[in-house]
């Protein structure tokens, strides 16, 4: 597994990585989470052993990723940024990539390339965003690593190449056990995508949990008397956010469901129902947590 122990990254006094400690088990899909600057991209950069540590390490397997070629050989980094390929053709990045990665599958790039069609003779720099982002997607899977990242990964693709370069990410993690991280701000694509995701803000993990469980909770009650927000902090609850309508209240929370209902049974509700979250709001209402104020966008 990768593994983030104590981690930290400082760019001159702007700490980018606050002391993170993380586990990315091997064979799922991972996804990273967070408003921009929040630290996704240095992270991915830190796996790929691009940037080393100010403090403590990123490990695959126990073993420190930095000036560590063996390591690296096992890990494929797909960056938000094409340009510095833009000189090359498919085919001359192609052989860019294939002298560094042992594994390399030449039979896997035709493969891969007979579906998207790029030609292999035209510079990078005649393509469009996203068909860059498409070849180096397909050079990253025919290296066959056991790890591949993807910054902003579906990012100048449109809705047909997406679910082309999804299924062929998925078929890759079916066949060789393949560990994708991804960072992304399509949190519908995320939800779909990944089997485990983190929130990061400031630099810190926030949360990291499968995709579809966690600790917040949407409920929605009613109550004879009038409950403000206050009165359930008061009673130990935990409130992300509270709307009224009358009698009925719709509640988020952060807390164990059997705990909250215990807590919300002092005020005597006449029911309490619990809505499942999208991913979606699981990230806008940690944010407002956080203290984004998402209401006061587009005023």
């Amino acid at each position: 597994m990768i593994e983030f122990l104590d981690a930290t990254k400082k760019f001159d006094d702007k700490v980018a990585v606050d002391n993170i400690n993380l586990q990315i088990p091997t064979g799922s899909c991972f996804g990273l989470l967070g408003s921009n600057g929040a630290g996704k991209s240095t992270m991915l950069r830190m796996i790929s052993g691009v940037y080393e540590c100010d403090g403590g390490k990123v490990a695959v397997d126990g073993v420190d990723v930095y000036n560590n070629n063996s390591v690296k050989e096992r890990i494929f980094f797909i960056n938000d940024e094409t340009i510095q390929f833009t000189t090359m053709t498919l085919k001359e990045l192609k052989n860019f990539y294939k002298p560094y990665y042992p594994n390399f599958s030449d039979e896997i790039f035709d493969k891969l390339n007979a579906i998207i069609k790029l030609p292999e003779k035209r510079k990078l720099s005649t393509f469009s965003k996203g068909m860059k982002r498409q070849a180096v997607v397909i050079v990253g899977l025919a290296c066959q690593t056991d790890y591949i990242m993807l910054d902003e990964a579906f990012d100048g693709l449109d809705p047909t190449m997406r679910i082309i370069v999804k299924k062929m990410i998925i078929d890759a993690m079916a066949s060789r056990n393949l560990t994708a991280i991804i960072s992304s701000h399509n949190l519908m694509e995320m939800s779909e995508l990944c089997d485990r995701v983190a929130l990061v803000h400031n630099g810190k993990i926030v949360f990291s949990n499968e995709v579809g469980s966690h600790d917040i909770i949407k409920i929605q009650t009613a109550f004879a008397q009038e409950v403000t927000t206050e009165m359930l902090i008061e009673q130990g609850i935990e409130v992300l956010h509270f709307d009224a309508k009358g009698s009925v209240c719709n509640i988020i929370i952060k807390g164990e469901i059997d705990e909250v209902r215990a807590k919300l049974d002092k005020f005597e509700p006449s029911f309490v129902d619990t809505i499942d979250l999208t991913l979606d709001e699981i990230f806008i209402y940690e944010m407002e947590g956080l203290g984004y104020d998402f209401d006061s966008i587009g005023e």
